[in-house]
């Protein structure tokens, strides 16, 4: 049963991280950059999004630490030739917006099926719940996640330029944050575990798919 779990966590993480990448790639298509269509980003295939780091082994880790959802797609986006800041923006956004589809749609799945313990729900559950961290972690305001991307084209240069030099080491730093500082810590989970009731997902049902996620324990 929990290795039926962590294939159902595993498995549908990866589909929604192609879901996640996908909406960029889509947004930033109809926008003006029709690159993506030649990159192969509008086909939908998961080895087109993946990294073998960033966007397995990291996540997992992050998985396994703390049961955060941690997207870690490869879509480059030329945003050159997107037609306007409003464009931008719409792609950045793209991202979190199909985790909140997703959430709320494994939640409405979750809220009239006749669910058990048993199966594929503590799964399903769990993965709903790491839907809804995505969300909120993507639309932090820093770079690189996806809400410091939304903003940035509406940002002085000067505000641009040095937010760029330390983009590599801010992600460790919202991480450390995160683990170690527990008002941030607090208020973080505070805030995904009041979207991922509002979204239908059971909690408890959520909490027993993590536990049965890390199987070997």
């Amino acid at each position: 049963m929990k290795f039926l779990t962590f294939v159902v966590v595993l498995v549908g993480w990866i589909l929604s991280l192609s879901l996640h990448e996908f909406s960029h790639a889509l947004v930033a298509y109809y926008g003006g950059d029709t690159s993506v269509k030649e990159k192969g980003y509008l086909t939908f295939n998961p080895l087109k999004y993946t990294h073998p780091v960033y966007s397995l082994l990291l996540p997992l880790i992050f998985l396994l630490l703390g049961g955060i959802g941690l997207p870690g797609g490869a879509v480059y986006i030329e945003t050159a030739r997107l037609r306007s800041r409003k464009w931008i923006s719409a792609v950045s956004l793209a991202g979190p917006a199909s985790n909140l589809v997703l959430a709320i749609l494994l939640g409405v799945i979750l809220r009239f099926a006749p669910v058990t313990s048993n199966g594929v729900w503590p799964g399903l559950a769990f993965l709903a719940f790491l839907q809804v961290s995505a969300l909120a972690l993507n639309l932090i305001p820093l770079p690189p996640f996806d809400g410091f991307g939304a903003i940035e084209p509406y940002l002085p240069n000067s505000i641009r330029m040095a937010m760029a030099q330390t983009r590599g080491m801010l992600p460790f730093v919202v991480f450390f944050l995160l683990w170690n500082v527990p008002l941030v810590y607090e208020n973080f989970w505070g805030l995904v575990t009041l979207l991922a009731q509002i979204a239908g997902v059971p909690l408890r049902l959520a909490a027993l798919g993590l536990n049965q996620f890390r199987f070997w324990g």
